[in-house]
């Protein structure tokens, strides 16, 4: 009876949950039902998802295959909660994972469950970077962002993230992103500071990165310069840590983000999507050299989540061949073209169109970044979800499902634009 009271209004989350929530603001209804790319309030009215979990639904809400087989696992009493324990789902995940995607790419790591989220698997990489080499320091990037823990928070760049901290964050030095230099090479920059004595830049134990920065505003390294970084980082004996938590499972069109740059790090961050239902997972994949842990001193409560385990490896079914990639890479043609005509004939917002795969940005220009969120605004008053990212809030971002099909897309697309066209009609 309470529930049937209070279900209807947003009144309830403002009574008794904390001030901190932020998406229950940008989208202001209660919702009640999701399938693949859709999403449905309690009133029925129906919204396209371009935000997608912020990434951890790249598969689509509740995905039929994987449901059937969570649905199964419990019904046949399977093990929910395993600590690091064995579990036939545990096994089964691993083995699925070294043949369905190691070893067709050619790559040899140890998988390691750090704890549920993306932070998890940050601060267990940098755990491991410092014991590894035996140096404190760890080199980030300008506008990254890698989690809200400490550790994750020191090698983040948003300065108002890092204020919540409410304490120094140290042994981290930011350089500048591949874009965030307008004239210079950023690389020889990077470079400069590692070979000059006097830099004042102590040589770090790693250097950790984004091949597409999603909090930070959609930024995409080029391939060039990923290889320059991974170049460095094996000349001075740095290890290099990909976080691909955001980036990763198909949402540039392949698998890893930075499989098209041809460059294999020491280690790699994944959680989000990894998970494949939504349900909280992370891994952190180690060169099996760089594998020097003790028992247990790293850990968590609920690394062995088994029911995200067990729709974690039915997830891996989508990457036994490459029609998903391909998919992505198709529709993702269509999403670029979009964002740039947008760009092209709204000159009031002083756009550029950013990004890879199905990880895209419109970027409104300087003095105009207000109009993101205005945007995001009005598509969702017309059913679109979307929300802004960057430094300023500036970046309207689209992070759709996978597997969204291309009426959606595109009927979520014109949604897009509609928005656009008030907005500037309005300013």
């Amino acid at each position: 009876m309470l529930l049937t009271k209070t279900k209807n209004r947003m009144e309830v989350f403002e009574e008794y949950e904390s001030a901190v929530r932020s998406y229950s603001r940008s989208f202001p209804k209660v919702f009640a039902k999701a399938k693949g790319h859709k999403i449905w309030d309690v009133d029925g009215k129906e919204y396209i998802d371009f935000f997608a979990g912020a990434g951890a639904l790249n598969y689509g809400h509740n995905n039929e295959k994987m449901k059937q087989k969570m649905i199964e696992y419990l019904i046949d009493d399977g093990i929910a909660h395993s600590l690091d324990m064995g579990t036939v789902a545990r096994a089964e995940f691993l083995e699925t994972f070294n043949e369905v995607i190691l070893k067709p790419r050619k790559l040899d790591y140890k998988v390691m469950f750090p704890g549920p989220t993306g932070t998890n698997t940050v601060e267990s990489a940098l755990k491991i970077a410092r014991k590894v080499t035996g140096r404190q320091n760890v080199i980030s990037f300008t506008n990254a962002f890698h989690g809200m823990t400490l550790g994750s928070l020191s090698i983040s760049g948003n300065s108002s993230i890092r204020k919540g901290a409410g304490v120094s964050l140290t042994n981290t030095v930011p350089m500048p992103y591949d874009t965030f230099l307008e004239n210079g090479n950023t690389l020889e920059y990077l470079e400069q500071y590692l070979e000059n004595t006097g830099s004042g830049v102590d040589l770090p134990a790693a250097m950790i990165l984004e091949t597409v920065q999603g909090e930070g505003g959609i930024n995409a390294a080029s391939f060039e310069w990923l290889r320059g970084v991974e170049k460095l980082c094996r000349r001075y004996d740095i290890l290099l840590i990909i976080d691909d938590v955001q980036a990763g499972c198909g949402r540039t069109g392949t698998f890893f983000s930075f499989e098209p740059a041809g460059i294999k790090p020491d280690i790699i961050c994944m959680s989000k999507s990894i998970g494949g239902y939504g349900l909280p997972l992370a891994i952190t994949l180690i060169k099996p050299e760089h594998d020097i842990w003790e028992p247990g001193e790293h850990n968590g409560t609920f690394r062995g989540n088994n029911m995200a385990i067990v729709a974690a490896t039915e997830a891996l079914s989508y990457w036994k061949d490459d029609a998903l990639a391909k998919s992505v890479q198709e529709k993702s043609k269509l999403i670029q073209t979009r964002f740039e005509q947008i760009a092209n004939d709204y000159p009031t917002l002083n756009a550029t169109a950013r990004g890879r795969g199905f990880m895209r940005g419109i970027a409104c220009g300087k003095g105009k970044e207000h109009y993101a969120s205005e945007i995001c605004e009005k598509a969702f008053e017309k059913g679109l979800i979307m929300e802004t990212s960057g430094p300023k809030g500036e970046v309207v971002k689209f992070l759709g499902a996978l597997t969204i099909d291309q009426e959606d897309l595109t009927k979520g697309l014109d949604i897009l634009e509609e928005a656009v066209q008030e907005v500037v009609h309005q300013s």
